[in-house]
């Protein structure tokens, strides 16, 4: 698999291992409820932070949602060089990723908002540590509302979300309920059900030719007996998009419109196939909020405020 390589990445992708464990002390002056709540606060370093959660929470977090430091020149703490900023936040981001993988259940999943400055670097070094065959996609969020008037080119109005598992296999997403069966859904069946139709010819790509799918041309016979097979818009042989024995046992959805050019067969899509639907990779504002007017909400559970014991001078 292809590796990013940087300055120095021999020396950050284990400086996970060579962070020492670190004890976490409670703060009751700034906590709430019970001492054994399990919301926390931690004050310290991030990177050490994270490798005291490994002791307690290792293999049993299911959601990770991270806003890492996005590229800019307050992203790193020595003074901004343009020609070693990448190395720099990739240094910072390794490692990190490594610790947070360990504390994922193999059921997990880990989603982090990123600009377009870094998403592509991200995207290659997640693809190391978590592997890429756990990635399962990115979604686009719409962070504003409005242009920024004073941009040079683009205006740029969304974020990136990128997704992996710890193990694809085992990760499993709720699908979103429909409420409301979309406009497209014009047509009413006998019984009342609503669909909409399209085209039982293949469309698009090389799948629609006979030489392409030669199992898939065959005829099929039109409401008038005659014999119809799937021909191109320019005349030439096409294909069906179902096998015969699936026509035949499906007949009751295809539905025949007897155009200029002769009988066409289309199928029936049900609307009520749809109950759920799976999440779209477009968030628009309108569902999820912007970042000048998202909506934040408290825990009401208890929580606590921990902080990372001083390390003695021995270690």
């Amino acid at each position: 698999m292809p590796i990013l390589q940087w300055l120095d990445r021999d020396k950050h992708v284990k400086a996970a291992e060579a962070v020492p464990y670190r004890l976490l002390e409670a703060d009751d002056a700034h906590s709430a409820g019970e001492t054994d709540s399990a919301n926390m606060l931690i004050q310290g370093d991030n990177l050490e932070a994270l490798k005291a959660l490994l002791p307690y929470y290792a293999g049993r977090v299911k959601c990770i949602f991270i806003d890492p430091p996005y590229n800019t020149k307050s992203a790193v703490s020595v003074h901004y060089d343009d020609n070693i900023e990448h190395s720099q936040w990739l240094s910072i981001m390794f490692p990190r990723l490594q610790i947070l993988r360990e504390l994922l259940s193999d059921d997990g999943t880990i989603w982090v908002t990123i600009d377009d400055a870094e998403s592509h670097y991200l995207k290659v070094i997640m693809d190391e540590v978590f592997g890429r065959m756990n990635f399962i996609g990115v979604a686009i969020w719409e962070k504003s509302d409005s242009p920024r008037m004073d941009a040079v080119f683009f205006s740029s109005r969304h974020d990136n979300v990128l997704v992996f598992a710890k193990n694809m296999s085992k990760a499993l997403f709720k699908k979103l309920s429909v409420d409301e069966i979309p406009e497209h859904y014009n047509r009413t069946d006998d019984l009342g059900r609503k669909y909409y139709t399209k085209p039982l010819r293949a469309m698009g790509g090389q799948g629609e030719t006979r030489e392409a799918r030669p199992t898939l041309y065959y005829p099929i016979k039109a409401p008038d007996g005659t014999d119809i097979y799937p021909k191109k818009q320019d005349g030439s042989d096409g294909a069906w998009r179902w096998r015969k024995e699936k026509v035949e046992e499906e007949a009751s959805r295809i539905d025949w419109v007897n155009g200029r050019g002769g009988w066409v067969p289309y199928y029936r899509i049900y609307a009520d196939n749809m109950r759920d639907r799976p999440a779209e990779t477009i968030w628009t504002h309108e569902e999820v909020g912007t970042n000048e007017h998202r909506k934040l909400k408290s825990p009401r559970s208890n929580w606590r405020k921990e902080r990372l014991k001083p390390q003695s001078r021995s270690g």
